[in-house]
């Protein structure tokens, strides 16, 4: 049976038909009154965006969803979880600092703030599963103590995962700091000697000191070290380090299980929206902005996360790429826009792994209103 996610554009010729009035249309022809109960604790869970970046969703946006979840009598809050790498999100003190900086305070969206997984990443409970990689992950605590979540995503680019939608949304934001390493196990960076220039713009970031600069004047790895995070492969300047692509579909595939993770046990209770605006070829993650791939397009729900993440990609492929992009293939419509940018991802893994443990199902009905 096919789910059904819900779209509504952006074009807009009256005051009726404002961005948030179709978020609040959207959100009652999905049926999301029907996720949450009154006297709920209710989490939108989120992504602040790194300071310097301005991807993230609108927290005017923000607000209606909670305006609609106090309207069902539930209490909402908005949640994310601290980062496996260093920046404004490695803490809850510096996190909740860039979430009000960023705009999400109480006094833009009124929903109090909550780092899912505590001061230093290390709140959280081991949910059991049955996956490929895991029985066992490791999931934010105030992830799991909400009775009902909606699940608000900025759809964009990765270098790894070749998208971020609800599925990534779910997977590294909401594992812990501890889940997040395991996500990334085997995922250690390779450094092009011919390439790299001795900058040391990799040592200065690298969260666990794994990074050096030897005699000769090249960016080394200790593998022993190394967590994972791509920190230094972001950063970069002369793109002289990389991932052992090998390693893609595995690291897919955990990812895609701690998702499973997340919503384990409470799938009728989870709603999602996928903002497809601003689809930067980067994740929100880094402190920049690139020129999107192509023009904005809408905003999806559904209470299927595969769904919802099939029909965004989906979306995306139609459109006609922009040339002064970060694209360098597949602009045509049609194409597929993320490995037009980032030839050796799978973001596709997601979707398949995740139809095949349970997560939703590729098959949709797109349904516009």
């Amino acid at each position: 049976m096919k789910s059904k996610v819900f779209f509504v554009d952006l074009k807009v010729r009256r005051d009726c038909e404002n961005t948030v009035q179709k978020i609040k249309r959207l959100y009652d022809t999905a049926g999301f009154d029907r996720i949450i109960d009154e006297g709920e604790l209710t989490a939108i869970k989120l992504h602040f965006g790194e300071k310097g970046n301005e991807g993230f969703i609108n927290p005017v946006n923000v607000r209606q969803v909670v305006d609609k979840i106090h309207s069902c009598g539930a209490r909402a809050y908005l949640t994310d979880t601290n980062t496996l790498y260093s920046g404004s999100r490695r803490n809850a003190v510096d996190h909740l600092t860039t979430a009000i900086e960023h705009g999400f305070g109480y006094e833009v969206t009124r929903a109090p703030l909550i780092i899912a997984d505590g001061l230093l990443g290390n709140s959280f409970r081991q949910i059991p599963i049955k996956g490929k990689h895991f029985d066992h992950v490791k999931i934010a605590t105030e992830l799991l103590e909400c009775q009902s979540m909606i699940v608000m995503s900025h759809f964009k680019g990765h270098e790894l995962a070749g998208f971020g939608g609800a599925i990534k949304n779910l997977a590294m934001g909401g594992g812990s700091v501890g889940g997040k390493m395991e996500q990334h196990k085997g995922l250690h960076p390779e450094i092009d000697a011919e390439i790299c220039n001795g900058c040391a713009t990799c040592v200065e970031v690298c969260p666990c000191d794994a990074m050096e600069i030897n005699n000769d004047n090249i960016s080394t790895i200790d593998d022993d070290k190394c967590i994972g995070c791509g920190e230094c492969m972001t950063v970069c300047p002369v793109e002289a380090i990389g991932f052992n692509y090998e390693n893609i579909p595995d690291f897919m595939e955990m990812m895609t299980e701690y998702a499973l993770g997340t919503v384990a046990r409470r799938q009728n209770k989870i709603g999602y929206m996928n903002f497809l605006v601003r689809i930067t070829p980067e994740c929100d993650c880094v402190p920049w902005s690139d020129t999107p791939l192509v023009p904005d397009i809408g905003i999806l729900a559904s209470t299927d996360p595969v769904a919802i993440d099939q029909a965004s990609l989906d979306l995306v492929n139609k459109q006609q790429g922009f040339t002064a992009s970060k694209l360098e293939e597949n602009m045509e419509p049609g194409g597929d826009k993320f490995t037009g940018v980032w030839k050796n991802s799978m973001g596709d893994i997601q979707l398949s792994h995740g139809e095949e443990i349970g997560l939703g199902n590729r098959d949709y009905e797109l349904i516009e209103i």
